[in-house]
């Protein structure tokens, strides 16, 4: 992700919390972490032009009309001081994708948000020569045959990496590079899942969708809309207050038990395409992320199909 994606996407976390702040505080007592994330976010959000902070403000109004309508616990008048906070990008890397936080510690309730700008993508993680990618995704150590086939390609990066090559440099890196890599990654999941079963497929989607329940909120400019997904994979959302329901229900989340299929996308060299069960449906696409060579590579992952049961709602902006 590029430095302005990133301050973007901080600017607009900074936004969707002052947004929730004032909104909630026209019904009860709420309050504001101030930690390092949300100075981070703070200053990010200094940086955006005016245009740009309209913009990022109305996506915020429009995610809070759908969140307090899905959790009314978030309004209910109670003795507490509901919590705000922007977590530490650390919180990804043990499984917790949920950006800002929305806590009621004393009745030990909280729901989360995974904040996006403009984009979908569900992770960037890497590939690389000592990056042991199933240690990290489900709790199996990459075989020796996987390391056998990634070797020869990594050990020709790091030659380049030393050269200073650009990898505008390398001729048909798709097919010695991007290829290769690709057909190791399948390989080696396929193996995993022959010996291991469902807990593959499983572990695959806590690890990219996180351990916990959230909403993801999706700003898209260009359609002057916010569109919030409900991953509602353990029933931790859309509880019912004292007081009131929620105006809809969040229906609970099928975890997939088999991989359907995995292969190389058909016609593509950097793309990899998942299906499993119950619907969930994923795109692998391999890039550099980086003018220079490096001897690791980036993946870009989507969601391209999703459960029916995963409620999303379109709210345009006024």
């Amino acid at each position: 992700m590029s430095n302005l994606s990133n301050d973007q996407g901080r600017a607009l976390e900074f936004s969707t919390l002052m947004v929730f702040e004032k909104e909630i505080s026209e019904y009860r007592s709420v309050k504001i972490d101030k930690n390092s994330s949300f100075e981070s976010a703070k200053k990010a959000w200094d940086k955006m032009s005016p245009q740009l902070k309209e913009t990022f403000e109305k996506c915020a109004i429009a995610a809070a009309k759908v969140i307090f309508d899905l959790e009314p616990i978030i309004l209910e008048n109670g003795n507490d001081t509901l919590e705000l906070k922007i977590q530490p990008d650390q919180a990804g890397k043990i499984g917790d994708v949920r950006d800002i936080l929305i806590i009621r510690a004393g009745m030990k309730w909280e729901i989360g948000l995974s904040i996006k700008h403009n984009h979908l993508a569900v992770k960037h993680s890497r590939l690389g020569s000592t990056l042991d990618f199933g240690k990290s995704w489900f709790d199996v150590n990459c075989s020796a045959q996987y390391w056998n086939d990634v070797k020869p390609v990594f050990d020709r990066l790091a030659l380049e990496k030393k050269k200073g090559s650009k990898w505008s440099d390398l001729s048909l890196k798709e097919t010695v590079v991007y290829t290769p890599i690709l057909q190791a990654f399948v390989d080696e999941i396929k193996r995993s899942y022959a010996i291991h079963g469902k807990i593959i497929p499983i572990r695959m989607i806590e690890y990219l969708l996180g351990r916990y329940d959230f909403y993801k909120v999706i700003g898209i400019d260009r359609e002057k809309c916010t569109k919030v997904q409900a991953f509602n994979l353990r029933g931790s959302l859309n509880l019912k207050s004292k007081q009131k329901r929620s105006v809809c229900i969040v229906p609970l989340v099928n975890l997939p038990n088999r991989i359907v299929n995995i292969g190389i996308k058909p016609g593509s060299n950097t793309t990899v395409e998942l299906y499993l069960d119950q619907g969930w449906q994923f795109g692998f696409r391999i890039h550099n992320a980086s003018t220079l060579v490096e001897n690791s590579l980036k993946f870009d992952i989507q969601i391209i199909g999703m459960p029916a049961t995963i409620l999303t709602i379109d709210k345009y902006w006024s």
